[in-house]
């Protein structure tokens, strides 16, 4: 492997005065993320199919879309004008469009882990040569402006980051570059990638910041703070968590400040989730990275304020954020419309990226019940099972207006889910060191529950762990430990919220059933309690040998859920959930209008089986009754019998009516 690239630039000087006030005491995160290039997910799986399509359908058909859609033109474009200034080219498009043959690039570098591929290795090859030529001299890489800098893109300003805090997203472009960059080098060892994206990261430090001559300004959509925290940990250079720290910490100071992209106060000083929801998710993990890898308390204790106001007032029963297509933004506390729910599918994988460093940081289980509750739910829902048709928001009913689309003009969501779903792997497994000198045993905490295996290091040792489960069809898993080197540790398994009655962490949702559900865990077979501790985990400590079998039950009925009554949209109804899915009805299952539909007081579900677009889910159907006047204009009752498939399965089979949340009152009666 090549050796490090030296790095022209040292720390501008600007940032010496934020340096002073970081704490770098921390080394990062208190728990440390188990990497996707350590866990091979079981193919024919349920996650192994969603990798599948992502493989075989998602990532081929967005390459294919960066070509026929001009964004691998626009390099072109860019290097061409470089090369003669005379040539200049008309901008069109988004000023982000170069985002998407990124996004691409970092899944297809997470694949590449699961499926070897030479020929895709060449590809990624070629259209890292053409963007290396976009680059400018100095390490600047913006095609909207580069191809005519006379006349750039209409978001692009007249010169660069003027305006970067309205429309221009260099800085967004910037920090998917990063993060691309960095899954390449992960997946590949090789640094093409890197070198490209440090050289516009270094452009970025000395162009942009609070001392003379700088652009003091912050990004207009934030995700470059998470990229050059990342960067940080890859290169060990300090100036990139400084100047991640300084995108923040001028945040509600600098010329823009309105709640829409979450700059109107200073971070440390936010309590609520307001403003556009991809860019909030964005910029609360990137207050999360931060936090952990400069010790800033004020950014840990804002995080955890923002975090209770989503949980306790603004998430959907999917998992989903944004209430409004106004902004695509949350909406106020309570307002969580159904049909009009914009829950984008980006906002959700920027949920799960906000409640998975809350776990790294933290260690409690509340934070991957709601990772679960999206990723089952809002977050998959937003691709077709065969990978090649999206969603870009994902409402909770809907009258038939609502459809999937093969690609948009605005395409992050489907270049979103190509570089989201193939990092799955990573978030299945984390571990927590022993403290040196401490008596306290290391933690390998067990996360997810998937078909899979697993090699990971614990105190330096080696450990390889695999995972059998139908999941989460049936509540039955499987851990077997297949080597051990690293002795004795305490093995944490989450217990999620669902088993032990509680929907989310708050009182935005409860079980209405009365039901009580029961987990086990047996290890060579020996029954071992079940008692969660504080943290939601149950705990198994020992030294483990090479065989070892854990065997764990999670009761897994169907259940139903209110939400609390300051949610006027959900007023009088319920939904159903089974394990981690939620539930909904369609058209396609019910041959009457399910949008009358009444559920029995205390309804009872009989499970089937159902075959959507070649995948098997499993199916409820529940006694309900419709409403309507007879000849004679007197009210009637008919019965009926209400079929349920799971959520992200929906819209497979033509457009028409859906609804998650089920009347069960009168009141409620087309209140959808």
């Amino acid at each position: 492997m090549k050796k490090l690239l030296v790095l022209a630039m040292t720390a501008a000087a600007c940032m010496n005065a934020i340096a002073q006030h970081v704490n770098t005491s921390s080394a990062g995160y208190p728990i440390t993320p188990v990497p996707f290039t350590s866990v091979k997910v079981v193919p024919n799986t349920f996650w192994g199919q969603r990798l599948d399509a992502i493989r075989t359908t998602t990532v081929p058909l967005a390459f294919a879309k960066c070509e026929e859609t001009g964004r691998y033109a626009n390099f072109e474009h860019a290097a061409a004008h470089m090369k003669d200034p005379s040539k200049t080219f008309k901008v069109g498009g988004y000023s982000f469009d170069d985002t998407d043959p990124y996004k691409t690039i970092e899944g297809a570098s997470y694949l590449l882990q699961t499926y070897p591929d030479k020929r895709l290795v060449h590809y990624i090859d070629s259209v890292l040569d053409m963007i290396a030529s976009a680059q400018e001299p100095d390490g600047y890489l913006y095609t909207a402006r580069t191809q005519n800098p006379e006349l750039p893109h209409d978001w692009a300003g007249s010169r660069r980051w003027t305006k970067e805090e309205d429309l221009s997203h260099e800085l967004y472009n910037l920090g998917h570059m990063v993060e691309s960059a960095i899954a390449h080098y992960q997946a590949t060892g090789s640094r093409k990638f890197l070198n490209i994206a440090i050289r516009y990261a270094d452009c970025v430090c000395r162009e942009v910041g609070p001392g003379e001559g700088q652009a003091c300004v912050v990004p207009g959509h934030q995700i470059a703070e998470m990229a050059l925290a990342k960067l940080y940990i890859v290169t060990g250079n300090k100036k990139y968590l400084d100047e991640a720290k300084f995108l923040l910490d001028y945040r509600g100071k600098t010329e823009i400040q309105h709640s829409y992209s979450q700059a109107h106060r200073p971070v440390v000083e936010q309590d609520e989730a307001v403003g556009h929801a991809v860019r909030a998710a964005y910029m609360y993990a990137g207050m999360a990275d931060v936090a952990a890898l400069t010790g800033d308390t004020a950014y840990i204790r804002a995080i955890d304020r923002i975090w209770q106001n989503i949980v306790e007032k603004k998430l959907y029963i999917t998992g989903g954020i944004g209430a409004t297509s106004n902004g695509e933004a949350f909406g106020k506390n309570y307002e969580l419309p159904n049909a009009t729910a914009y829950c984008e599918t980006c906002a959700a994988i920027g949920n799960v990226y906000v409640n998975y460093r809350l776990f790294l940081l933290h260690g409690e289980s509340k934070y991957y019940d709601v990772l679960e509750r999206t990723l089952y739910n809002g977050l998959i829902s937003g691709m077709s099972l065969d990978g090649g048709s999206f969603f870009y928001p994902n409402p909770q009913a809907s009258t038939g207006q609502h459809q999937r689309k093969p690609w948009f003009g605005c395409a992050c969501c489907p270049s979103n889910l190509c570089r989201f779903i193939p990092s799955l792997p990573g978030y299945v497994y984390a571990v927590k060191e022993a403290p040196k000198g401490k008596e306290s045993k290391s933690a390998v905490y067990v996360n997810l529950f998937l078909s899979n295996a697993t090699q990971l290091t614990v105190g330096g040792k080696k450990l390889s762990l695999s995972q059998a489960t139908n999941y989460p069809w049936d509540g039955d898993v499987t851990l077997t430990v297949d080597k051990n080197q690293a002795g004795a540790f305490a093995l944490k398994i989450r217990i999620p919220g669902w088993v032990k009655g509680q929907a989310v962490p708050s009182d935005l949702y409860r079980y209405t059933d009365g039901k009580h559900l029961a987990a086990t865990c047996i290890v060579n077979g020996d029954t071992v309690s079940v008692a969660p501790g504080a943290d939601g985990y149950l705990s198994i400590e020992r030294r483990w040998k090479k065989g070892d079998r854990i065997q764990i039950h999670f009761d897994m009925p169907a259940r139903t859920v209110r939400a609390i009554d300051k949610v006027q949209a959900d007023r009088g109804m319920v939904a159903v959930e089974r394990g981690p899915l939620v539930y909904c009805a369609e058209h396609p299952d019910n041959a009457f209008d399910i949008m009358s539909a009444l559920v029995n007081q205390k309804p009872q579900f009989q499970m089937g089986e159902a075959q959507i677009a070649g995948n098997r889910v499993v199916t409820l159907t529940t006694d309900a009754q419709t409403l309507s006047f007879n000849q004679e204009g007197r009210l009637a009752v008919q019965s009926q019998a209400l079929t349920l498939i799971p959520y992200y399965a929906w819209c497979h089979r033509g457009q028409g009516n859906m609804r998650v949340w089920l009347s069960q009152d009168l009141s409620s009666i087309n209140n959808h």
